[in-house]
């Protein structure tokens, strides 16, 4: 194999590789010598095929894959010679067009990583906000998980609805006098003011009561999923059957064994645990944030535009999930474009994060173990159906790219948590609201946190100026949250198939018109059986 480097410029490597006929010839050899006792042909046992008959059979398919190994055979023995650390893939391709028999010339193109000081970790100052987990925010939670657990109670026949209130209806719906395709239903379930229906349907209903027949009129919005509904005038024909109330919930020993525990002090326990989690959780976030800073203030250095760039393009996609959830997509998007640079250097920050931390990390020795790889394996597993976990499993064991972006979140934590015990931190008590107030000044001051792939994305720096028309992303704990698209408002206009498997809306705003890249519509059941409990 000969070699000849013809591009040396910044992080950016390129290599014309020859490698010779011989030696793909050589490896056409040792195929044929390895598949040879497994050939039949007729006129011969088993296994005494002559070598020259095997080549006639199989010659193409031998030398395709003689070219594959020696090419991947190749650019390993460039890596090692050179010395390279590429930052991605290289990209190989063949100068011409191979012809058998001939040598074959390869261009290997690929950015290297920056080559990067040890990393000083001396000085670095840390303070740690800390939150006691007293009874007060133990019972806050509990009352917050009361309220999520709303039930409701008959009310009586002359109750007049108000917001807050279920009202059980069956509802017929017509455009231009037409009924149309799942617009009948029964027994609805419909709480006022929940923002389940389609603007307008609601609150329509506020001071109906039981028995009453009312027409709701209602403009479908323009997103609508259903083509033949966008923009349409509608009318449902509704009748009113039930009036239920919202009802009280005494948090004491009855409602602590309706959640099949034994006394509201063993759920005083649990939910204790958890606050300590989540206190404990935005301890984290501060610290870490504060971390990363001094690192990204003390530490420049060249960065490959490819990572920058696959980096950018995560963080970009992202944001454009978010701006097609607002009211006004169009404008949410021209806004975020006048940012496009900001978000970039985002990009960079978060690349030369990630860097550091893994220079850090193995001039330190910290490393993830065997075992915690194999449950982060199997966690990740469980994210898809029985039948293809196993599939999965062996996928992230063979494939090294794809162990290590699952390993990298990890990583980062260990070395995160290495430099936190090796700097000088302080405590200091506060309020929950304080340690939120400092992480939202922060926010404010400019940081989005990104979909997690271990490049220090807890901490990133957004532009100063926030495209207008849509939510900061420096607000959400992780972009990664915010990724499931918030589906259309249910209308009784639909059935109850699929209701079930639709993800709840992050806002009230209706999908953006690219269908395709959402998930289906929330259909308004036609029967609600368990609200009629």
């Amino acid at each position: 194999m000969k070699t000849v480097e013809t591009l040396n410029e910044g992080l950016k490597r390129e290599y014309r590789v020859t490698i010779t006929a011989k030696d793909i010839d050589a490896r056409v050899d040792d195929e044929v010598k390895s598949m040879a006792p497994t050939v039949r042909m007729p006129g011969f046992r088993p296994g005494k095929v002559p070598p020259n008959l095997i080549r006639k059979m199989h010659g193409p398919a031998l030398s395709a894959d003689a070219l594959n190994k020696a090419i991947d055979a190749g650019v390993r023995d460039l890596m090692a010679k050179e010395k390279l650390r590429p930052a991605l893939q290289p990209a190989v391709t063949l100068a011409d067009e191979y012809e058998v028999g001939k040598d074959a010339e390869l261009t290997v193109a690929l950015e290297v990583l920056p080559i990067i000081e040890t990393p000083s970790i001396d000085g670095l100052k840390l303070e740690r906000l800390t939150v006691p987990a007293d009874d007060s925010a133990v019972m806050a939670k509990i009352e917050e998980f009361a309220a999520q657990m709303k039930r409701f109670e008959e009310a009586p026949k002359t109750k007049k609805a108000a917001t807050g209130d279920q009202v059980i209806i069956d509802f017929a719906g017509s455009v231009d006098g037409v009924a149309f395709d799942g617009g009948t239903g029964e027994d609805m379930a419909v709480e006022i003011g929940s923002g389940q229906l389609i603007p307008g349907f609601e609150d329509q209903l506020v001071g109906v009561k039981v028995g009453d027949d009312k027409v709701v009129k209602v403009t479908f919005p323009d997103e609508y999923p259903v083509e033949t509904l966008k923009g349409a005038n509608a009318e449902f024909a509704v009748t009113v059957k039930e009036i239920k109330v919202p009802a009280d919930t005494k948090i004491d020993d009855e409602f602590a064994k309706t959640l099949g525990l034994e006394s509201l002090d063993k759920l005083k326990e649990l939910m204790k645990d958890q606050v300590e989690q989540e206190l404990n959780g935005l301890t984290r976030t501060y610290m870490k944030r504060k971390l990363l800073d001094q690192l990204a203030a003390s530490h420049d250095f060249e960065v490959p535009p490819s990572m920058v760039e696959a980096e950018f393009n995560q963080i970009w996609q992202q944001l454009e999930q978010e701006v097609a959830r607002e009211e006004d997509p169009e404008a949410a998007k021209a806004e975020l474009e006048k940012d496009r640079d900001e978000y970039r250097d985002i990009a960079v920050r978060r690349v030369r994060l990630g860097l550091l931390l893994s220079e850090i990390g193995q001039a330190h020795g910290v490393q993830v173990s065997n075992q915690e790889m194999q449950r982060l394996i199997m966690q990740a597993a469980q994210q898809y159906r029985p039948e293809d976990r196993g599939r999965f499993m062996e996928y992230v064991q063979q494939d090294a790219l794809a162990a290590a972006q699952l390993r990298a979140p990890l990583y980062e934590d260990k070395v995160v948590d290495f430099l936190f015990e090796k700097a000088e931190v302080t405590d200091r008590e506060v309020t929950r609201e304080e340690i939120e107030a400092a992480i939202e000044a922060e926010d404010d001051g400019g940081h989005v946190h990104g979909p997690g792939c271990g490049h220090g994305h807890d901490h990133d720096h957004k532009p100063a100026k926030k495209p207008a028309a849509k939510k900061p992303a420096a607000k959400k704990a992780d972009v990664a949250e915010e990724a499931a698209e918030a589906p259309a408002k249910k209308a009784p206009a639909k059935k109850a198939e699929a209701a079930a498997e639709d993800k709840p809306a992050a806002k009230k705003a209706a999908p953006a018109k690219d269908a395709e890249d959402k998930p289906a519509a929330k259909k308004a059941p036609a029967k609600k059986a368990a609200d009629k409990k």
